[in-house]
Formats: structure tokens, sequence, C-alpha cells
């Protein structure tokens, strides 16, 4: 399985986001050594609004470009529709609700099939969540202490779709996000604009 395993702090400076939500991750950003040199051009905007999109989800170009023309059929504007989708990736929805501290660890947790989706598991990362979907901690990996310190101890995003049930251990999908909602520092018309070409 293909992964990007760059550096997450020297990408988080280069992009100027702290996708990786790590409070160090922005340390050295105002350090010259990062300091933009030229002014950029359209196509080095659009380009860098692509790649923080892949950041954030931690996905590669040519799943990006399978979202992008899945949102082309959609009825909701393009950037919308693409960003939202990514939104309901099962990774994703693990790291939102609170399971893992980073979207790397979520994508462990997933394939590794800790896991459940309304009682089963599931071990695909990019699975696409539905309305009213639960995820789940196995019961087994619930007794893991690292595990259990995660759920319990990392703040979740607190988002108004994503419904967090500390007991059960587990996350509900209540709704569909709304763009406006989703914490992602995208401009997404300009990666539009740059998948449109």
């Amino acid at each position: 399985m293909a992964r990007n395993m760059s550096p997450r702090f020297k990408q988080c400076r280069r992009l100027g986001v702290n996708y990786c939500g790590h409070p160090k991750a922005m340390n050295r950003a105002s350090s010259p050594a990062f300091a933009k040199r030229k002014k950029p051009t359209d196509y080095s905007r659009q380009l860098t609004e692509k790649q923080k999109l892949k950041a954030y989800y931690g996905i590669l170009e040519k799943q990006l470009r399978h979202y992008y023309e899945k949102a082309l059929k959609s009825q909701l504007m393009t950037g919308d529709a693409l960003v939202i989708s990514l939104e309901r990736r099962l990774d994703n929805a693990v790291y939102r609700i609170g399971f893992a501290n980073s979207i790397r660890l979520a994508r462990q947790l997933v394939s590794h099939g800790h896991i459940l989706v309304n009682g089963k598991k599931v071990n695909i990362p990019s699975y696409q969540l539905q309305v009213g979907d639960v995820v789940s901690l196995k019961e087994k990996s619930r007794k893991n202490e690292h595990f259990r310190d995660n759920f319990l101890g990392h703040p979740a995003f607190n988002l108004p779709y994503f419904e967090k049930n500390e007991e059960e251990f587990s996350g509900k999908l209540t709704r569909l996000p709304e763009r406006n909602e989703i914490p992602v520092q995208v401009n997404d018309q300009l990666v539009v604009e740059y998948y449109s070409k």
C-alpha cells in the first residue's frame, strides 16, 4: 500500500499550515530558510492548495484525482463535494472522533483491523461512511492502554456532524458535513482549477 512518509513538520512549514495538528510543527516557520523569495504564480498557488488537501487527508495523487472525478458528477459545487467526500473517509473519521492523534495512526488502526463500522470489521481506510454509520473500537482493542488513552485523553474535534460516545468507545456520523464546518484550511476552488486544465 502506497503511503506518503515524507517528514511532516518540514511539509507543514513548506505548505504554511499545521495539517498534522502537532503543537511544535510550525515552530521554525518564520525562519528565513522558509521565506518565499519569489512572487507565487497562479499555477504555484493552485499546486500548493492541492498539496495541502493531499497532506490533510494523507492521500496520494491518484486517489485525489479519483475523488475529483467523482465530485464533478455531484450536484454540489465541485470543491465542496470533493472535501465532503474526503471528510467521509473511514481513516479520517477515526482521527476526527479521537481514536488516533494523527491521520497516519488512524490509517494504521483501520488497516490493522482495530475498527468496526456498524459492528463489522472494516480494514479499508478509504471506506466511505454513510449518514448513521457507527464507528467503534474492537472489543479486544479497548483493553489496549494506548488505544484507551488516545480515545479518552485525546480531545476530539467536537464537530457537529460527528457524535462521540465514550462509554461505547464509538462515534457516529450524524449527518453530512457542510464545507464551512470542515477544519481544513484549503481553497478548494484553486484545487478544482488545477484539475480542470
